[in-house]
């Protein structure tokens, strides 16, 4: 069959839109949040249910196209989009369900946390997630999922209690606890290269209105604060967590106008409690080194979620740099200070997210996200709507990673990250990687979903081998070869 009839049978069977180079949507279809990240695929399956993705998957298989999978689009690295290959679009499937008696919250994979949000929160609930309401659920997920409730209610993957997924051959098939546990193993913090994810089962934590919101201090008082919020955030009760943050004062309410622009250090609270015992709590700050500004006050939760979301819009230039850190040294402190200084836009900033508390509790092998003892996640963010300010931003957020790498703990979180090699992968999965690479092996032997975190061969075997043969120098010894291809054989 010839592909231009491969492509004509597939859009008869395919309920959803696809979309090709020259259609009416192509250019807005495959943009992502990221506009730093600009790929032309050969063709964009928005799909409208679980059988047009095995219907993608399948015509992909077929026609030996490359894919990457889409939800949200929120992936700094834009791996939902690929040059000359399929993408495969899950955002069109989006509906929420609660189920108040069992508290339970299904999700399609196209929903972004502002859709999840709006949706347990009549019923007073919430599912662990991250900071901005517009991030995707399926990407924020898969690679593990912290923010504002992490150190109560532990990561997203922590309230995850099953997935169902479209596998390498068409094949469907639900992962739990008790359903191909090690699949559900792997997709808890292991990225979304095991397969597509339709839908995802949450348990709800019990939230509605918390007491939150930023406070903010010059730059001359953030090394006291920040050594007195290393100390205050591992010891404090876990229904308050709060992210430091360098940054710049955005030029707008509700900040004050003699503040807009300038350059300073913030921490942003989240307290699931009554405001006189958060008054209480954050009493020690206040009367230690008093905000220069604050928006502290009860507030409906999505409201919380919500807060940043238009500051970051999509299209906006973003550069990620990020680690994992187990201390906040007085050296450290310094380089986030020199650094501070120089942010190079007023979106440009630098987040320190606890990961302590509840996500702590939780074994290193428990679930594929390693890093249970770290104490906080970093990123170094240079962000601008600027193309011009493309060499700025990522000038200075590689200088500041380099400065900052030293103190940090080995890896980083994996949705913080751009496309750093395989070091920086086995770095950041530590002892679960072989784990993952023998789930991989299993589920998708050939490495048919290879745009993604876990890279172990960036093309299918047949292929690699092949492009191995064709490199072998006169230096390389076809023992040494053999002993390769074994190798990748048996992961």
């Amino acid at each position: 069959m010839s592909p231009k009839q491969a492509f004509s049978d597939f859009r008869g069977q395919f309920r959803g839109a696809v979309i090709e180079p020259g259609d009416a949507g192509y250019d807005e279809a495959r943009k992502v949040y990221n506009a730093m990240i600009d790929r032309k695929p050969r063709l964009i399956a928005q799909c409208a249910d679980v059988a047009d993705v095995i219907a993608a998957v399948r015509m992909a298989q077929a026609n030996d196209l490359r894919v990457s999978i889409r939800g949200g689009g929120h992936n700094a690295a834009g791996l939902g989009v690929c040059d000359d290959g399929m993408v495969i679009d899950v955002s069109p499937i989006r509906y929420v369900r609660v189920d108040p008696s069992s508290r339970t919250v299904s999700v399609g994979a196209g929903c972004k946390w502002g859709d999840v949000d709006h949706a347990t929160h009549a019923f007073g609930l919430a599912v662990p997630s991250g900071i901005i309401s517009s991030t995707g659920v399926a990407g924020l997920t898969l690679g593990g999922g912290m923010g504002h409730l992490t150190r109560k209610y532990g990561l997203t993957i922590d309230n995850l209690l099953s997935v169902d997924m479209v596998l390498a051959d068409g094949s469907f098939v639900t992962a739990s606890a008790d359903e191909n546990p090690d699949l559900f193993w792997a997709v808890r913090g292991g990225g979304g290269n095991f397969g597509v994810v339709t839908s995802f089962l949450f348990e709800g934590r019990p939230v509605h209105t918390v007491c939150a919101g930023p406070m903010l201090w010059n730059l001359d008082e953030a090394a006291d604060v920040m050594k007195w919020y290393r100390e205050f955030i591992t010891q404090a009760p876990e229904e308050m967590n709060g992210f430091l943050a360098m940054m710049t004062v955005p030029p707008g309410p509700p900040f004050p106008e003699e503040l807009h622009l300038r350059k300073m250090c913030a921490i942003v609270w989240c307290y699931q409690g009554s405001m006189e015992q958060a008054n209480t709590i954050l009493e020690p700050i206040r009367g230690y080194r008093r905000p220069a500004f604050e928006f502290f006050a009860p507030m409906p939760f999505p409201t919380l979620q919500g807060m940043f979301d238009p500051i970051y819009p999509t299209g906006l230039q973003w550069y990620w740099k990020a680690d994992f850190f187990r201390e906040l040294s007085d050296a450290a402190i310094e380089k986030h200070l020199e650094y501070a200084s120089r942010l190079p836009t007023w979106q440009s900033t630098m987040h320190l997210y606890p990961v302590n508390g509840k996500a702590n509790r939780v074994g290193a092998s428990e679930t594929a996200f390693s890093y249970r003892d770290a104490v906080w996640s970093g990123v170094i963010v240079g962000v601008d709507p600027d193309p011009a300010s493309r060499g700025a931003i990522t000038e200075w957020a590689r200088e500041y990673y380099d400065a900052l790498h030293p103190f940090g703990a080995g890896g980083a979180y994996v949705n913080f990250m751009m496309e750093e090699g395989e070091a920086r992968i086995r770095a950041t999965f530590r002892g679960n990687y072989e784990r993952l690479a023998a789930v991989k092996a299993k589920y998708d032997p050939e490495n048919f979903f290879h745009i993604g975190r876990l890279r172990l061969r960036t093309e299918p075997h047949a292929a690699w081998v092949k492009n191995q043969i064709r490199s072998i120098t006169e230096k390389e010894e076809l023992w040494q070869f053999h002993l390769r291809v074994m190798f990748w054989t048996v992961i």
